[in-house]
């Protein structure tokens, strides 16, 4: 299955960026917090800066080709300094901010960056403590004043206030879509991470696929919050919103959306399944026409579209949306496609699957259903890995190691990643992902990931909704200690056990989850449970707790 042709009307990020600011002039281009709430930047002052920051780095030796670092919590300099690095010639590595050390070390070293933006302190301290492993980094610009460091620090006033220099217009202007725009480290759910090569073209195709698909209006208000170190928020809010002429309003964290929400009035956003499963489990008891108010409520007023990628999201959750007057747009996308491979439509779309496929993408099935996919955003390999390029394109088709089907309608439908796949003992093949899906369904499970490869049967670690424990806890007169890592009272047990019972009717004997571990917390990003989406690393979980589910196993 495949979509239409593009227009393809620029010939690089920086130019999308520049021409836009150039129409747009005063009109509000970003929005973001302050202490004093939401404050305002013009389109002419974004640029502006952009162009000072980016001759900053000519002034201190950026060549065209060279990488820089933004290592940083999203803020407006953020963005800024995108477009400065791309301005410049120069190719950008976004760091994902909870990083620890050891992790900054490898991916600055491995993309062998000369210079680093970090958001503050904190931020620079990990560079500090592994700056003798990285003897290419040169400099830092930091967006918040911090101490002297072991490498020359500049401040963000300092490099606002640089003259522009002439060259960078004419290092702009030798800017083409082949060029390379970004190295993007894959956090992904097991294994070292890779730098995914993504060109100027490669990024402004998918933004404007994903464009003609939303039906925007120019009093679109965009409420963002996702990481700007993942493609998947780069993409849909960051470019799109410069694409589409209209005004981005940053916002987050996660339980700070719904304030943001109601400041801003957004008619779109962008976000992950794990906030949409959280606000619908909050609503879903009342009654349907107090649920569908108290929805348009809570997420401001003015909501056109929810977006949702990174992960599966509940079907019970998407028709719910839809139901309650809020189409609620599923795809799916990967880093190396940049990101986006197929999307739903608002006069097109079926709950449970990710759409359709993006214009001039095609995607098939292998004999063994994995998603293959073509693409003009499809990567331009792995930055100093050529070993795993090969592996993951083979004759311009990416692999992408889930496991899907097709349906009549062209509707694509993901059913488990390729490597995820459980045999028991006994010989059974069973798709994880579906019981999984199966299980958050219940309204007392937040979480869950099932065990099972090479064991007599299937078992499960299960994360509950904390606050339909609370009162189950306060309703059994029960007390436990806040620090403990699983819940072992036995009539808690009992009681999820009986949910995971119910939930696993739906499925065969040989793959329902016969015994489960109770987590006394949700899977944590800064624990490197969760991808920077949110994702859960089920792999990276399995092993973190595998002696821990080795005792399911055990006679009883």
């Amino acid at each position: 299955m495949t979509g239409a042709v593009l227009t393809r009307p620029y010939d690089s990020l920086c130019g999308m960026h520049r021409a836009t600011c150039a129409a747009m002039g005063a009109a509000v281009s970003l929005r973001y917090k302050t202490g004093e709430g939401f404050r305002d930047l013009s389109w002419t002052a974004y640029r502006r800066q952009a162009d000072a920051v980016a001759s900053a780095l000519i002034q201190h030796g950026i060549q065209p080709g060279d990488r820089v670092v933004i290592l940083s919590e999203n803020r407006h300099e953020w963005l800024v300094a995108d477009h400065a690095v791309l301005s410049c010639g120069a190719v950008d590595v976004p760091l994902h901010a909870p990083m620890v050390p050891r992790q900054a070390a490898f991916q600055v070293h491995h993309s062998g960056a000369r210079a680093a933006f970090v958001s503050n302190q904190v931020q620079a301290e990990k560079l500090w403590k592994v700056i003798g492993e990285l003897p290419e980094l040169r400099f830092v610009i930091s967006f918040d004043p911090i101490e002297a460091g072991p490498i020359p620090v500049f401040t963000w006033e300092s490099v606002l206030a640089t003259p522009i220099a002439p060259e960078l217009a004419t290092r702009e202007a030798g800017i083409t879509r082949n060029d390379l725009a970004t190295i993007i480290y894959t956090s992904g759910t097991t294994g070292d991470p890779k730098g995914v090569m993504l060109s100027h073209g490669n990024i402004l195709f998918n933004t404007e696929a994903n464009y003609v698909i939303f039906g925007l209006e120019p009093d679109e208000q965009h409420l963002s919050w996702l990481p700007y170190s993942h493609v998947y928020s780069r993409v849909m809010d960051h470019y799109m919103s410069t694409w589409g002429r209209y005004i981005l309003a940053l916002g987050g964290p996660m339980d700070e959306l719904c304030a943001d929400m109601a400041a801003v009035q957004p008619t779109m956003t962008t976000c992950v399944p794990r906030f949409y499963e959280k606000l619908w489990a909050a609503l879903e008891a009342l009654p349907d026409g107090e649920r569908a108010v108290e929805l348009k409520r809570r997420l401001g007023g003015r909501m056109r579209q929810c977006i949702s990628g990174g992960a599966p999201l509940p079907p019970h959750v998407c028709q719910g949306f839809f139901d309650c007057g809020v189409p609620m747009i599923e795809g799916y996308g990967q880093t190396e496609c940049s990101p986006c491979i197929t999307f739903n439509h608002r006069g097109n779309y079926k709950v449970g699957s990710v759409g359709l496929p993006l214009a001039e993408v095609e995607v098939r099935l292998a004999d063994d259903d994995e998603i293959l996919v073509r693409s003009p955003g499809l990567m331009q390999g792995y930055w100093k890995n050529e070993q795993a390029t090969k592996k993951a394109v083979v004759d311009g088709w990416l692999h992408t190691g889930d496991l899907g089907r097709i349906d009549a309608d062209q509707h694509l439908f993901i059913t488990d990643r390729k490597k995820d796949l459980i045999i028991t003992s006994g010989g059974k093949n069973i798709a994880p992902a579906e019981l999984e899906r199966i299980l958050v369904r219940n309204r007392f499970i937040d979480q869950a990931v099932v065990y099972g490869d090479g064991r007599k049967f299937v078992s499960a670690l299960v994360v509950p909704n904390l606050e339909r424990l609370a009162k189950r806890v306060e309703a059994l007169g029960l007390e436990f200690s806040e620090d403990q890592l699983f819940i072992s009272d036995p009539a808690l047990l009992d009681f999820y056990q009986t949910q995971v019972d119910e939930a696993m009717e739906a499925v065969s004997q040989p793959e329902r989850v016969k015994r489960i571990l109770l987590m006394r917390r949700p899977f944590q990003l800064e624990s490197d449970e969760l991808t920077a989406t949110l994702k859960v690393r089920r792999r990276h979980i399995i092993a973190k707790y595998e002696t821990h589910l080795a005792k399911l196993y055990e006679e009883k």
